[in-house]
């Protein structure tokens, strides 16, 4: 058993120290939210995590996982210590650094005996070295730790299985000895494990999460030529998945990518690339086509009730980013809300876990208690979000709800034939030969 400490109790934070305690360590959380803290001390989890409440009670109830302010409390028996706080975007679409700066500064100060600092939020290349720095100048008195890089690759709404059946750790570090005592935490979870320098750890994280965005915003494009072209976007994308160099994994059209990595990490690659004189050509289109996905709701809103979208009534199925998290962050959903406002539609909002923190982020939004008072009256519906109980909806009952059967489908939920013989006014992304089939 480890002694680790684990700094934020986000996303990240929390899937990382609730594991490491499943797996039989003693993991101490740290957080200067005092909120969050008192919540998860009394089995409130603050965030929608699918499994992640009944794993946090188990392990509190063994003793092995604890929840504090305090990181002379946290780091009193710690040999290692995760920073996993926020590194959001900054003005020009830097990552911002200052939640690290302070754990950091944290970790030097209360500091009783030689540590590893492990680098698990996503951070610009040369943050370790940067870390490292502060770690120094910011210690009463020198001691010795080491830093290394361990990027996170878990999806949100399956962080728990990411996390406990990882495809690879990633390590890197100035000191190898200090990169094989992390591996070794790492070694019950029976994964590829690659030891490299910190800058390429660090950039390993950036490169993946930007490959992943430039497949979806690929597809998007691909999607986009499709409905003028009369072709079928999801069966192109089958065609493309079955050859072993491309796979069939985030190459589902629909209305981009969003959440608390893609966006901000495109952006920080990007950034990077400028002020060190690259020119990211390809990844400023990646962000501009994930742009206009969220656009190709409105024009198609536009298109299908006549031009006018002012006193409409257009309902949003789905308000979260994606499926099995209440994450708001860079969400699609979010942005068409404000599209659609900005042109005098009256909104309202439906989404299984994500409606009280729409709420506080859109005050103007109206929500309704199930997706039927969703439908009932309204104009249109967005499906914005594809959760699992949106494919099982009563489509004659919602039909019939509607003042008039308009359904942009953002995430090509249903099919295009079925939703037609019902009598829909139906799109969904790409799928233009299916339109052609249908009429």
């Amino acid at each position: 058993m480890k002694n680790i400490a684990v700094a934020g109790t986000g996303y990240v934070g929390l899937s990382t120290g609730t594991c490491f305690a499943d797996m039989g360590n003693k993991v101490t959380c740290i957080d200067i939210n005092e909120e969050k803290i008192d919540m998860l001390r009394q089995g409130k989890v603050p965030i929608f995590e699918p499994g992640l409440s009944e794993m946090i009670v188990r392990n509190v109830k063994a003793g092995r996982l604890h929840f504090t302010t305090s990181y002379v409390e946290a780091l009193a028996d710690a040999e290692y210590i995760f920073i996993c706080v926020g590194t959001p975007s900054g003005v020009d679409g830097e990552a911002d650094l200052q939640y690290v700066r302070m754990a950091a500064q944290s970790v030097a100060q209360n500091m009783t005996k030689p540590i590893i600092v492990v680098n698990k939020s996503t951070v610009p290349v040369g943050t370790g070295d940067w870390v490292a720095d502060i770690i120094k100048r910011s210690q009463p008195q020198p001691m010795a730790f080491d830093v290394v890089s361990c990027p996170e690759f878990t999806r949100e709404g399956s962080a728990l299985t990411d996390f406990m059946n990882p495809d690879r750790v990633v390590l890197g570090s100035k000191n190898p000895e200090a990169a094989e005592k992390v591996a070794q935490l790492h070694l019950a979870l029976r994964t590829r494990i690659i030891i490299t320098d910190l800058r390429t750890a660090e950039m390993i994280k950036y490169a993946s999460n930007a490959f992943l965005a430039t497949k979806i915003s690929f597809i998007n494009e691909i999607a986009a030529i499709c409905e003028k072209l009369g072709a079928d976007v999801q069966e192109v994308a089958v065609g493309m998945g079955y050859d072993k160099r491309i796979g069939p994994a985030f190459l589902n059209a629909g209305l981009g990518y969003g959440g608390s990595c893609f966006p901000k990490d495109v952006k920080a690659l990007e950034h990077m690339a400028l002020v060190h004189g690259s020119h990211p050509s390809l990844l400023r289109a990646v962000i501009d086509i994930n742009r206009d996905a969220r656009r190709w709701a409105l024009l198609t809103l536009r298109e299908l009730l006549g031009g006018r979208l002012t006193d409409r009534r257009i309902g949003v199925l789905g308000l979260a980013f994606k499926p099995n998290t209440d994450d708001l962050r860079e969400s699609p959903a979010l942005d068409i809300c404000r599209m659609l406002q900005n042109e005098g539609a009256l909104v309202t909002g439906y989404d299984p876990v994500a409606m009280a923190g729409a709420a506080r982020m859109n005050s103007d939004l109206h929500l309704a208690e199930d997706p039927y008072d969703l439908a009932e009256g309204a104009d249109a519906l967005v499906v914005c979000t594809e959760w699992n109980e949106f494919k099982q909806l009563d489509l004659a009952r919602i039909k019939n709800s509607m003042l008039q059967p308009v359904v942009v489908d953002g995430r090509n939920l249903y099919e295009p034939d079925k939703m037609h013989e019902l009598g829909f006014q139906y799109r969904a992304v790409g799928r233009g030969a299916k339109y052609t089939n249908g009429h």
